[in-house]
């Protein structure tokens, strides 16, 4: 897994005065208060930015960063991702998981048989959903309590009962 979580994109400036306009993707916005750095992931690599002030507009945060002081500066840093170093997330509750540890993750069922590796996760409205990969085919896999018997972050393995028409 990566040293760094992304918190948000900037989707664009706010204003003439620097501000940029952030579309959040941590479960909790108000994250953004306590921050006084972070870094911003550019092609050229990443940089860390000190945080001037923060606020809310709709679904957005709007921050203003210490050396970006107009609209052209804040063009310059638009459609870049921003992150935080693993030490300042958000510790999980027991059973939530950091969706970076889960992807690569060997998948099992409960009778031992590899199912595959997780690529992706489909986010819904009810559940999130694991695409598991193996070879040339795939499956889904539902992220209740029903199907996911264990996980297991230091070995990269999850065990989990297939209901049926799962497969």
């Amino acid at each position: 897994m990566s040293d760094y979580f992304v918190i948000g994109k900037i989707v664009n400036t706010q204003g003439i005065k620097g501000e940029v306009r952030v579309l959040p993707t941590t479960d909790d916005i108000n994250r953004f208060k306590k921050l006084k750095e972070v870094y911003i992931s550019k092609r050229s690599g990443m940089d860390l930015y000190e945080i001037e002030s923060t606020r809310f507009h709709k679904q957005f945060v709007l921050l203003k960063f210490k050396g970006i002081d107009t609209m052209n500066d804040a063009e310059l840093i638009k459609n870049t991702e921003i992150k935080i170093s693993k030490d300042l997330a958000i510790p999980c509750e027991e059973d939530e998981y950091y969706i970076g540890d889960l992807y690569g993750m060997e998948v099992f069922t409960d009778e031992g048989e590899n199912i595959g590796t997780i690529e992706d996760i489909i986010f819904t409205g009810a559940n999130d959903v694991y695409l598991v990969k193996k070879d040339d085919s795939q499956i889904l896999i539902p992220a209740i309590k029903q199907c996911i018997l264990n996980v297991d972050v230091k070995e990269k393995t999850m065990k989990v009962h297939l209901l049926e028409g799962l497969r």
